[in-house]
């Protein structure tokens, strides 16, 4: 019996010193004590957070542009992306999430077809922090051609597959052109 306490004591006596010794705790100056030791996080949440902040980062924001000249393009010139189309389809309809081998969707041999539906722009205003702007819509329908295989492991395992799988996709490109010389008696305030 005073073996196996001498044994445990050891035991817990090691454990101790390396976690003491393992860089997670200071030497010197302030410390966080038990709060400095890190935790582990699941790669799915932590894909979930950076697929989050690259869709913000790269299409939730609204560019403010140099003004449109005369004689210049007035069309928008910016459509989708690829992969901001596989973005929205994702959000639209996820793959993502299923069990292997008693669950499972895939999508293969995809292609986009990306058409502009409207493309206009909203006559000069003002607005807080930015000042005298015009704001430049363009809209797309983006049409996604996919096969879809759905693999079923449990309880009868099975594969159906979608050869003709079609998803339409409306999306926003919104942005701002800076307008010089506005008349401001003219122009809506908002």
């Amino acid at each position: 019996m005073v073996y196996k306490n001498m044994k445990l004591s050891l035991g817990l006596l090691a454990s101790v010193c390396v976690v003491v010794l393992s860089g997670c705790f200071a030497s010197s100056g302030p410390t966080l004590g038990i709060l400095s030791i890190p935790i582990p996080v699941s790669p799915y949440y932590q894909k979930m957070q950076e697929d989050k902040f690259e869709i913000e980062e790269r299409y939730s924001r609204v560019p403010i542009l140099g003004p449109l000249t005369a004689g210049g393009p007035t069309q928008a010139l910016d459509e989708p992306s690829d992969h901001e189309v596989m973005a929205a389809l994702e959000r639209a309809r996820p793959v993502g999430g299923g069990v292997p081998f008693l669950h499972e969707v895939q999508r293969n041999n995809v292609t986009i077809v990306k058409k502009r539906i409207c493309d206009y722009i909203d006559p000069p205003r003002v607005v807080p922090l930015i000042g005298p702007v015009q704001l430049h819509h363009a809209h797309y329908k983006c049409t996604i051609y996919f096969t879809e295989r759905k693999i079923v492991g449990w309880p009868i395992p099975h594969t159906l597959i979608d050869e003709d799988a079609v998803e339409v996709i409306y999306i926003d490109h919104n942005h701002f052109h800076m307008v010089g010389n506005v008349d401001l008696r003219h122009s809506t305030h908002y």
